[in-house]
């Protein structure tokens, strides 16, 4: 190794909100960082539809400028076109993702021990022993270096995961954003076999500002192209269109000797509606704090990784993914039939008013529990598991799975 070689102590890929609010919590423990963006652009290209729970406002500050709307009602619209109306507690808001991303690069890049490398990608690292310690040696696009620790925050492509042999499953999204007369307050999810891993969706941003998007593993072009015809929606009339790429499954191993794997590279997202920004900040405070445990005890084993990483991880949001996980494998076997009699058993009343008691977009463990005292609930899934002989084995080996 050259002698010359520049040294960090982490290095960070990916600038987006996983990369730079990690960077901004760990900034302050006097680590030398570096944070790798293969983009010159923070937050672009935009790959999400902004819905978060009000829970964000627990886990960070969030600038008033950024929050764009504020939902009341979630509209469920069956392939026939029956629909339920959900409300509760929970008044859900619409982000300038973008912004988001923004707000945390610049808090964090006024540190003078950070340094941010845009335009810059991520190609390869190789463990080295130096002085009794085992590092990384960092090869980018633009330059090499050494550092203890590597946080891949890459994105569903993860090329960090990759390296180590991880690749997530994941599905494709298309969006765009129109000035039309839909409701407000009100966030629309489109459910259909055509795109069974996940919906179509209306998000009203305000200001008669609209996201429409649909995400689907296959043919994802031609199912939006039907999705807007089916609410009568003119491609051309769009103002700006995005395109993304969704992780979807279950969060793998996310601790490695002297690495970790954080948001859409560990999978940390709900596969009932791709979304995950609650799962990603909760798992970005999980990190910090190993980090700063790691650099304390200097200590970068897999062992003691996974001890303050991956484990709490797996009890805090892990159980919760898995729970979406299940939730989307049902999803995906419904037909349409099952989508009508389903909604037609979530409007009767006392399941209504569980619901909106119980319903949490990000933790549905406790409204699974209600639903599964309903009678009707559980004569409707003991029809659906006898025509879906095969999915009951698949559902009970991974909610077993530890």
């Amino acid at each position: 190794m050259d002698n010359n070689t520049e040294k960090f102590d982490v290095c960070i890929i990916g600038a987006s909100l996983a990369g730079n609010y990690l960077c901004y919590l760990i900034s302050n423990l006097g680590l030398k960082i570096a944070v790798i963006e293969e983009h010159y652009d923070i937050g672009l290209p935009l790959q999400c539809a902004g819905i978060v729970s009000r829970k964000i406002k627990k886990l960070i500050e969030i600038p008033n400028s950024i929050i764009l709307n504020k939902l009341k009602v979630a509209k469920l619209v069956s392939p026939s076109g029956k629909s339920i109306l959900l409300s509760g507690d929970e008044e859900p808001l619409v982000i300038d993702r973008i912004g988001l991303d923004n707000h945390f690069y610049k808090q964090a890049e006024r540190f003078s021990n950070v340094s941010y490398y845009l335009g810059e990608r991520f190609k390869s690292f190789s463990y080295l022993k130096e002085q009794h310690q085992t590092k990384l040696w960092i090869t980018t696009s633009k330059r090499k270096f050494t550092a203890s620790m590597l946080i891949g925050c890459d994105g569903p492509l993860s090329s960090v995961a990759k390296s180590l042999k991880s690749k997530n499953k994941v599905i494709y999204a298309s969006q765009i954003v129109i000035r039309g007369s839909f409701e407000e307050d009100q966030a629309v999810m489109y459910f259909n076999p055509d795109w069974k891993e996940l919906f179509g969706w209306i998000v009203p941003e305000g200001n008669k500002r609209y996201r429409i998007g649909l995400a689907s593993s296959e043919n994802v072009f031609s199912k939006y192209k039907k999705f807007l015809g089916i609410i009568h929606i003119d491609f051309k009339s769009k103002i700006s269109q995005q395109g993304g790429i969704i992780p979807y499954g279950l969060m793998k191993n996310v601790a490695f000797s002297n690495i970790l794997l954080l948001g859409d590279a560990a999978c940390q997202v709900k596969a009932t509606t791709g979304g995950g920004i609650i799962m990603l900040l909760t798992a970005v405070k999980i990190a910090a704090i190993a980090i700063r445990k790691s650099f304390k005890a200097n200590n970068f084993s897999k062992k003691y990784l996974k001890k303050n990483y991956e484990k709490p991880c797996k009890s805090l949001i892990g159980s919760q993914l898995k729970i979406h996980y299940l939730i989307r494998m049902l999803l995906e076997r419904f037909s349409s039939k099952d989508y009508d009699t389903f909604f037609k058993i979530l409007k009767t009343h006392h399941i209504e008013q569980k619901i909106s008691f119980y319903g949490d977009m990000d933790f549905p463990n406790q409204l699974i529990l209600q639903l599964l005292k309903s009678s009707l609930v559980i004569k409707f899934l003991l029809k659906f598991f006898l025509q879906n002989p095969i999915l009951l084995p698949k559902i009970l080996f991974i909610f077993l799975k530890r």
